[in-house]
C-alpha cells in the first residue's frame, strides 16, 4: 500500500530542506533579508569545481576570448533561477513534483533518470575537485582526501536538521571565502582591463576547441539540479507573519537572484581573467589544477597558490552539500519517497571513488562531466518555460510574453551549442 502523500512529500516526512518556516518581514530591507537564502544556496552550484576547471582551461588556452560566454551564461542562469523560484513561490510545489503530476508516467521516469545522471555528474566534479584541493593543501593521497571531503560534506548536511537558516549561513560563509580568495588573487595581478571589457562582448569562436569549452562553461554555469533546487527552496517558505502576497515575494526573490548570481558571474569571470594573466602567455598548455597551483607559486608567490586551493576546497565541499540537497528534492519530487541522507550521499559519491581508485585522468573526467550537464540542461529548461508560461499552473503570475520569448531563445541557444558539439564529435 502506498503511503499517503501531499505535494510530493510523504506525510510526516517533510521535504528537504523545508523543515522550518523562514522569518520574514512585511517590507523594505528587512523583508529582503528575511526572504533571502534560496538564491544564495543555489549560487553555490555556479561556483563549483566544474566552473573552476572550465574557467581555468578557458583562460589558459584562449585568454580573455571566452569571457563573453561566461557573462552570457550567467545572465541566462539569472533568468532561469528566477523562473524556478517563482514556480515554487506561486504553486507551493517544486519543479520535480509538478513534472510528476503533469506528465505521462513514462516521461516522468525518463526525466527522473536523466536528472539523476546529471546529479551524479555534478557530484563527481564536486567531490573530485575538493579532493584535489585537500590533497595538494595537506599533502595527502587523493583517496584519503576524498574520504575527508565526504566526511566534511556529511557533517555539514546535519545542520539541515536544525532548519535551513543555519545551513544557509554556512553556505554564505563558503561563498564569501571563494569570492574573497579570487578577488585578492586578481588584485595582485597585472590585468589588462581594456581586454577584459572588449572580450565581454560576444564574438565568434576561433576553433572547435573554443566551442567545446564554451559548451562545458554553459554546463558548469547553468546547472540542471539547481533549476530543480531553487523551486524546492522557495515553496512554502514564508510563515504567517511574513510577506505572503506572491507578487511581493517574487519581487524579493528576483532581487536576491540578481545580487547572488550577479556576484557568482563576476567571480567566474575573475577566474578566467586570473587564468589568462597567469597562464595564457607562456603556459597555455596548463589544463589541470595541480599544474596551475605549481605555476602560480613561482609566478605570484606561495600565497597565490594557497588561496587558489582554499577557494577550490570551499567550492567543492559547499557545492557537494547543495548537490546532495538538490538530489533529495529531485528524487522525492519525482518518486514521492525520501531516501535516507546517508544513502543519498553514498550513491552519488560512488562514481568519484571509482574514478580516483581506477587512476583515470581527473581533469578529463571533470571536463566530460560538465559536457554531460550541458547535454542534460535543455530538459529542465524546457520544463520551466512550459510550466511558468501556463495560466493553469501559474494563474495571473504566468510569464510575460517577453520573458517567455527570452527563455525560449536561451533554451534554443543551448540546444544549438549541444547539437554542434555532438555533430563535431560524430564527424570527427
Amino acid at each position: 500500500m502506498n503511503p499517503t502523500t501531499r505535494g510530493g512529500a510523504v506525510l510526516g516526512t517533510p521535504a528537504l530542506p523545508l523543515r522550518q518556516p523562514a522569518t520574514g518581514y512585511r517590507s523594505g530591507l528587512r523583508a529582503l533579508l528575511g526572504a533571502s537564502g534560496p538564491a544564495l544556496v543555489a549560487t553555490v552550484a555556479y561556483l563549483d569545481p566544474g566552473n573552476i576547471i572550465t574557467n581555468l582551461q578557458a583562460g589558459a588556452r584562449y585568454g580573455d576570448e571566452l569571457l563573453w560566454v561566461v557573462l552570457l551564461a550567467s545572465v541566462v542562469a539569472m533568468l532561469f533561477q528566477s523562473l524556478s523560484a517563482k514556480l515554487g513561490i506561486v504553486t507551493g510545489r517544486n519543479l520535480a513534483e509538478i513534472c510528476r503530476d503533469s506528465l505521462p508516467r513514462r516521461y516522468v521516469i525518463a526525466l527522473w533518470l536523466l536528472c539523476e545522471a546529471a546529479a551524479i555528474a555534478t557530484d563527481l566534479a564536486e567531490v573530485i575537485g575538493s579532493s584535489i584541493g585537500i590533497s595538494l593543501l595537506f599533502n595527502l593521497s587523493l583517496l584519503n582526501a576524498m574520504l575527508l571531503t565526504v566526511a566534511a560534506t556529511y557533517s555539514l548536511l546535519q545542520l539541515e536538521t536544525r532548519g535551513y537558516r543555519p545551513l544557509e549561513l554556512v553556505i554564505g560563509a563558503f561563498v564569501s571565502v571563494i569570492g574573497m580568495a579570487y578577488l585578492v588573487e586578481v588584485s595582485r595581478m597585472p590585468v589588462n582591463w581594456s581586454s577584459v571589457w572588449a572580450h565581454s562582448i560576444p564574438s565568434r569562436f576561433t576553433d572547435h576547441g573554443a566551442l567545446g569549452l564554451a559548451v562545458a562553461i554553459v554546463g558548469a554555469t547553468i546547472m540542471p539540479h539547481a533549476l530543480f533546487l531553487h523551486s524546492g527552496l522557495t515553496q512554502n517558505r514564508v510563515s504567517a507573519g511574513a510577506v505572503r502576497e506572491p507578487r511581493a515575494r517574487i519581487r524579493l526573490s528576483n532581487i536576491e537572484v540578481i545580487v547572488a548570481l550577479g556576484a557568482a558571474g563576476l567571480i567566474n569571470m575573475v577566474m578566467v581573467v586570473i587564468a589568462s594573466v597567469a597562464f595564457h602567455n607562456g603556459h597555455a598548455e596548463t589544463a589541470d589544477i595541480a599544474s596551475a597551483t605549481r605555476l602560480l607559486t613561482p609566478l605570484f608567490g606561495a600565497f597565490a597558490g594557497t588561496l587558489f586551493l582554499i577557494a577550490l576546497v570551499a567550492s567543492g565541499i559547499s557545492s557537494s552539500v547543495v548537490g546532495t540537497l538538490a538530489g533529495q528534492i529531485i528524487v522525492q519530487g519525482f518518486v514521492g519517497y525520501r531516501i535516507p541522507l546517508w544513502l543519498r550521499r553514498g550513491l552519488t559519491v560512488v562514481p568519484a571513488i571509482v574514478v580516483i581508485a581506477s587512476g583515470l585522468d581527473v581533469t578529463t573526467v571533470l571536463i566530460a562531466s560538465q559536457i554531460v550537464l550541458s547535454l542534460a540542461l535543455p530538459v529542465p529548461m524546457i520544463a520551466l518555460v512550459w510550466f511558468t508560461s501556463r495560466r493553469s499552473v501559474m494563474g495571473e503570475h504566468r510569464n510575460h510574453r517577453s520573458v517567455t520569448v527570452l527563455a525560449i531563445a536561451a533554451t534554443v541557444l543551448v540546444l544549438v551549442l549541444n547539437g554542434v558539439l555532438l555533430w563535431q564529435a560524430v564527424s570527427g
